[in-house]
This record gives C-alpha cells, structure tokens and sequence, in this order.
C-alpha cells in the first residue's frame, strides 16, 4: 500500500478521531464488538475492540489479504488503553532473506519463545493509557539475526481501546512530537517504563499455539510444545517498551 509511498517521519494507520479510522484495516467480530466511543480519562473519541475471545475479535491492516503495507520505517507506535483483561498484537515482517517473520505480544503469556517464523513474547502494560514503541528492526535481528526490510501487516485484537497507531523513522520525545500524535490526560502520565521479559527460547522446534485461545486463565495462556533448555537472556529486553 504505501511501498511507492515517499516515507518519512510519521506514517499513521489509525487515528481513532477520524472520518473513517477503520478505512484501511479488515474487522472480525465474535462474541464481542468493535466500535467508537467516548473515554472518559482523555474525553474524546476512541476505538474499543473488546470480546471473551481474543482470537476471534481484531482488526488487520491492510484490509485486503493480497496486499501489504510495504512501511520501511523502523518504529511502531501505538497508543492504547489497558482495559485489564486479555490482550494480544501481531505485526509481520519482512526481513533481508526475504522471510515472512511474525512477531506476537500478550499481557497473558508468561515467556518468550522463538521459532523460524513466529516469535512471542510477554507484554506487560500500566493501569490506564500507554504508548507502546517497537523497534522493529532491532527485534529482527536479536530475533533472528537478520536485517528488517518492512512491515507487511498488522493484527491489534481484542481488548483493548486505540487512539493511534503509527510508524516513525525513530523514536521522537514529547516535545518533538505534532501536537496530534499526543495524548493529553487530565492528570500527567507515568513516564515508567516496562521492558518485557528478558527470556528468549532459542529452539526453532518450540511451537507456540494461541489460537482458539478461551478467556479464561487456564485457556489464556499459549502452550509451549518441545520446551527445550537453552535460553538467552536480555537478547529482547529494550526491542519492547511501554510509557
């Protein structure tokens, strides 16, 4: 979509104020809902993706499966609210061997595994709004020693709510940012920061299933088949981060 696209700075793929914030993006609803309303911490308009399964309710950009994003820009930042319940993204790569590498965040797993063409990893969020940044190119190649080319699509499900998510070419301070891409609280934010857990399985043979995944804690979490011993610690430490 935005490969013949000069890039530079910020590139938005949602803002939840738009005419149209969902114009671009794929929506899958069961058992839940996916709709624009008013949040009372920031008084204005957002978008709430909320459902009993996680898998079964998200949003995906492009809209159109035979398309990709074609986005070069290194940082993914999204700006989310924690509504304390089970929460998982996915973004897609493409990397320098012109392999397809899916990366996956959730507030419900508790490690870090590795395999040729998924990882997924821990996410732990603050009680309220937080701003998300992934550098992508850098979780590439901890990951899987290669060089990030692009992103190809990204995957936000259920539950959570969304002011914006965008790609920046590098990681901008509060003062630097437009005035757009700023969330005004009432009261100010915590600046914390939470890296996700520094555990990486390093055995391609570890299959990772959280499809079908139920809301409960016992279903919630992804089930790690051929655990091996070998680990790497702090290898995706700083890759992740929440403010």
């Amino acid at each position: 979509m935005f490969r013949n696209t000069f890039q530079s700075g910020f590139l938005s793929i949602l803002y939840s104020i738009g005419s149209k914030p969902l114009q671009i993006w794929d929506k899958k609803v069961q058992n839940g809902h996916i709709k624009r309303i008013t949040d009372p911490d920031i008084k204005s308009s957002v978008l709430e993706i909320m459902g009993t399964n996680v898998s079964t309710n998200y949003i995906m950009c492009p809209s159109q499966k035979d398309q990709t994003l074609g986005i070069k820009l290194p940082f993914l930042v999204m700006i989310l609210k924690n509504v304390n319940k089970y929460f998982t993204f996915e973004v897609q790569v493409l990397d320098d061997k012109n392999v397809k590498r899916r990366f996956r965040a959730s507030n419900y797993q508790s490690r870090t595994s590795v395999k040729p063409f998924i990882c997924t990893m821990p996410m732990q969020l603050d009680d309220g709004w937080n701003q998300i940044q992934f550098n992508l190119s850098d979780f590439t190649r901890r990951a899987y020693g290669t060089n990030y080319i692009e992103t190809l699509r990204v995957q936000i499900h259920a539950n959570c709510r969304i002011r914006r998510i965008y790609f920046s070419d590098r990681l901008y301070s509060e003062e630097e940012l437009p005035p757009e891409f700023k969330l005004y609280l009432p009261m100010p934010s915590s600046n914390k920061q939470n890296e996700i857990e520094h555990q990486v399985e390093n055995d391609t043979n570890v299959e990772v299933i959280i499809e079908n995944q139920e809301t409960d804690a016992n279903n919630a979490e992804a089930e790690v088949v051929d655990d091996t011993e070998g680990k790497i610690e702090g290898e995706l430490g700083t890759a992740l981060e929440t403010k």
